[in-house]
């Protein structure tokens, strides 16, 4: 029974974990509870953690108890040690908000914080990202994470962010990156979901970003810090964290 039940844990999902998450995610989360691995956003700790992936799965990689992946965290630690986004004020939009994120910044005094999207029915506002009904230079801090690649016209959706960004505000935008390809592949013609699953890695991406990505942020008039925050990581501490080692965080100043 308890391999059986294992082999359905390892299997399950992330968007049906989430959809599943008020009543499984509590009993998954107590079932793998241990000491080996740490979910830094909720300081849970775990024997395991879930596997996840489209076309190719990746172990220990889910978080039980706030669903996060490796970029969730690895952006929760570096907002906590090397920004002050958790202690001064801030005008916060966020894009797309994750479930792992979502109720903490909610919750945080010291945020002003909108969120937005098209779909999902935690934005605040919902808004097109290459068309977004904001004013210029609102916002202190811009958090866009997994959200490009999934946007034909990426130059339209990145001149509105540089557009509702304050002048020296911070954006940060995460995308699924191959680091081994110097430029970003795109193709129009490919629309058939299972063809760009196989393709693009997921059957909603339109692209793959290669090392190029940061010099098209530099063109819409961003400065860019292409940080390595997991080599300033104690590599313990990416192994208990879960992290993706060599994951580059793209911190993007107007």
């Amino acid at each position: 029974m308890k391999s059986v039940f294992k082999l359905i844990l390892n299997t399950i999902p992330r968007p049906l974990l989430i959809r599943l998450s008020y009543v499984a995610r509590p009993i998954i989360a107590f079932t793998l509870k241990g000491d080996k691995f740490t979910d830094p956003i909720d300081g849970k700790s775990f024997k395991s953690m879930l596997p996840y992936g489209y076309e190719t799965q990746r172990n220990n990689v889910l978080s039980p108890s706030t669903l996060s992946l490796e970029r969730h965290r690895l952006l929760w630690l570096y907002l906590n040690d090397q920004t002050d986004f958790f202690t001064a004020p801030h005008k916060v939009l966020h894009f797309a908000p994750e479930q792992a994120f979502y109720k903490m910044f909610r919750n945080q005094k010291n945020l002003d914080y909108t969120t937005t999207d098209l779909f999902s029915p935690l934005a605040d506002v919902k808004a097109d990202i290459c068309d977004l009904p904001f004013e210029d230079n609102q916002y202190d801090v811009i958090l866009c994470n997994h959200v490009l690649e999934h946007i034909p016209d990426d130059t339209k959706a990145m001149q509105e962010l540089y557009r509702v960004l304050k002048p020296g505000g911070m954006a940060i935008l995460q995308i699924p990156q191959d680091l081994k390809r110097a430029v970003t592949f795109a193709d129009d013609t490919i629309t058939n979901q299972k063809e760009r699953a196989k393709i693009f890695g997921q059957y909603d991406h339109v692209r793959i970003y290669g090392r190029d990505y940061f010099d098209k942020l530099r063109s819409i008039g961003f400065t860019v810090i292409e940080e390595d925050y997991t080599n300033k990581i104690a590599p313990e501490l990416v192994e208990k964290y879960c992290l993706a080692k060599g994951e580059i965080i793209p911190v993007c100043f107007k």
